[in-house]
């Protein structure tokens, strides 16, 4: 069910970008408000915690972060004696290669201009799908699947909550920041989502 809605979601945004269709109007709606709330609250402490949730959608410290911590979970599996204990760290390389493969020909695609406003330039990539959010999503997602298969239950429980609010919460930084709109993240949590329950099925299930 969660895939069928998450692909309806993403197919259905994908193609009011695409066409401009009166879903964008929610973009300037959020954007309006976001703006709104920025100028009446001045608050530096939060421009710099959205500032510093939106740079951990960078590449190098989420890369960082998935590849260290399969190199974890795997070190976890074989001292536990699991037969295919290096399995997380080819999965994690998979996610790093598939970040760019599903991103950036997209961004190609629908060329979309960010909030900012200007044109794109001749080979400038767009703003949709927003590549920090699904770099930071697929990326400590993928993380939080390896490791979290050497972890008992409810600490696998509360990694996949953190994670999850750490992900959502760049997601709203790029927002907040005023480097997205609100609809090129929604479709960054999406393809986050659909990649995170493909791997999920072809993973072994933890003990």
């Amino acid at each position: 069910m969660l895939p069928a809605v998450l692909a309806v979601l993403l197919a259905l945004v994908s193609w009011q970008v695409a066409v401009a269709g009166p879903l964008l109007g929610l973009d300037r709606r959020i954007r309006d408000g976001v703006q709104h709330a920025r100028e009446v609250w001045h608050s530096v402490p939060l421009n710099d915690l959205g500032q510093l949730l939106s740079d951990l959608g960078d590449p190098l410290p989420a890369y960082a972060v998935l590849l260290g911590t399969a190199a974890l979970a795997a070190c976890r599996s074989r001292r536990a004696g699991r037969r295919r204990w290096w399995l997380p760290l080819p999965s994690a390389l998979l996610a790093a290669v598939l970040i760019p493969l599903l991103v950036v020909p997209a961004k190609d695609y629908f060329s979309r201009p960010g909030p900012l406003g200007p044109p794109l330039l001749p080979g400038q990539q767009g703003w949709y799908p927003s590549g920090h959010t699904s770099t930071a999503g697929i990326a400590f997602g993928v993380a939080a699947l390896l490791l979290g298969r050497t972890l008992a239950a409810a600490a696998r429980r509360r990694l996949a909550a953190l994670t999850a609010l750490l992900c959502c919460g760049v997601g709203l930084g790029l927002v907040w920041c005023d480097y997205h709109w609100f609809l090129d993240v929604l479709a960054g949590w999406s393809l986050t989502g659909l990649v995170l329950w493909s791997l999920a099925r072809w993973l072994p299930r933890p003990r």
